[in-house]
């Protein structure tokens, strides 16, 4: 195997032999540790993507590491033909975590969402009464579950959806953050569930009025439709609780008791679930709803194998025992504090919105523009990685590890890079 050298080497290697689907920074990096990066020449940088917040307990975590090397060295897949040790505990764990009677394990994040779109679909057929190949799901605009061919049928990102059909049908499309809207979608009797993010991370980190999620359970409830929360992102600590959907609660962990707190029918959790370490994700509901699947009518060949599930357990510990949701709630209040008086001061910068340490800087600028861009190259340039979304918007989403030191020291990073273009 040939061993990597220098930045620009690898990045020719994958531009000769891999597929063109991602436009990265150009960075390559070769080493992690708790919210540090580091590339191949060894330039050091703070994280402040997360891997798209698959990294919350900070990168190779040592008791995740730990986790991994053990049970790598005992048994990693039996496939489900037949049962293994870990599976069980595992479900057990996770559903009293939660606060669900059931999951159904799968890998990533994209198989999360057409899980629950199958569980919902089946639901709908012979729970509900609706008509067979009628059953509809109604999605949120600029909504962002993934990249399979179902998902981006209801997608709205032409670049993701172009020249990807025929489309599969069963979706309607509704505003964001706008309860009249789904009001109106749910008088159709085939609807079965209203698909949602707590908050749009892809499109910007979109934050909605604080009570929509509990409004929209409360009218989806009403007509007999199942709220399918998307945390798959915005899960496990991210957002300054455990869930998006627990609203304001500090609770570490399940909180149904908490008047904030919205339970979905169905929960698709990925990504920070097992903390980076390997592809795991889950959808959880209770036994009204996933009782309905039966042998053979879902599945994977690595859903629920016991090298994942070991490791999404200790993960999830390492959420409670190291307090990462009070942790996230309160670095996100200081970097929201401080962007705010950044906006206040430079034009460049627009606005500054998110929740815990999801959050987002929007850039004085249109969608076309290349400044957002050039922005986060000038970051990594002063040793911070950020990525735009949406052309004009920066997603800042560090790991939960992160100290109150390092975020100011961040802060300044991104004042002195913004200060910069404000004055070109």
């Amino acid at each position: 195997m040939q061993t990597i050298t220098s930045s620009s080497k690898a990045i020719e290697l994958e531009d000769k032999y891999g597929a063109h689907n991602y436009h990265p920074l150009p960075v390559v990096l070769a080493k992690g540790e708790g919210v540090f990066l580091w590339d191949v020449e060894g330039k050091k940088y703070y994280d402040f993507l997360s891997a798209y917040s698959a990294v919350n307990q900070g990168h190779c975590h040592p008791r995740i590491k730990n986790t991994l090397i053990e049970q790598a060295g005992i048994l990693t897949l039996t496939s489900r033909a037949f049962h293994n040790d870990v599976l069980g505990p595992f479900e057990k764990y996770i559903t009293e975590y939660f606060g669900f009677d059931k999951v159904l394990p799968m890998n990533t994040g994209a198989e999360g969402v057409e899980t629950a779109i199958k569980i919902a679909r089946k639901w709908g057929y012979e729970k509900k009464g609706v008509e067979e190949n009628m059953a509809k799901i109604i999605v949120a605009e600029n909504n962002f579950h993934g990249r399979t061919t179902t998902i981006i049928s209801f997608s709205n990102d032409e670049n993701a959806r172009k020249n990807f059909g025929p489309y599969t049908g069963g979706f309607l499309k509704i505003p964001y953050d706008n309860v009249e809207a789904l009001e109106n979608a749910l008088q159709d009797p085939n609807v079965v569930a209203f698909l949602v993010e707590p908050i749009q991370g892809e499109a910007g980190v979109y934050t909605p009025s604080e009570n929509y999620i509990k409004k929209a359970k409360e009218v989806c409830s009403e007509k007999n439709v199942l709220l399918i929360a998307d945390e798959i992102q915005t899960g496990i600590a991210r957002t300054g609780s455990l869930l998006a959907v627990c609203g304001n609660c500090s609770c570490q962990g399940h909180c149904e008791q908490q008047a904030s707190y919205t339970k979905p029918d169905m929960l698709i959790l990925g990504k920070a679930i097992s903390g980076g370490f390997y592809p795991v994700s889950a959808v959880l509901a209770d036994n009204e709803i996933m009782n309905v699947i039966k042998p053979g009518q879902h599945g994977s060949t690595f859903g629920g194998n016991p090298l994942g599930a070991k490791v999404a357990m200790t993960a999830l510990e390492v959420v409670k025992d190291e307090n990462l949701a009070k942790n996230a709630r309160e670095l996100g209040e200081i970097f929201r504090e401080r962007m705010g008086k950044m906006v206040e001061r430079y034009a460049i910068a627009k606005l500054v919105r998110g929740k815990g340490l999801l959050n987002a800087v929007v850039i004085n600028d249109t969608e076309e523009s290349t400044t957002a861009w050039d922005i986060c190259i000038r970051l990594a340039e002063n040793g911070l990685l950020a990525k735009p979304t949406h052309g004009n918007i920066i997603r800042f989403a560090p790991p939960l590890v992160m100290t109150e030191d390092q975020i100011h020291e961040c802060c300044d990073i991104i004042e002195h890079v913004i200060a910069e273009f404000d004055n070109k």
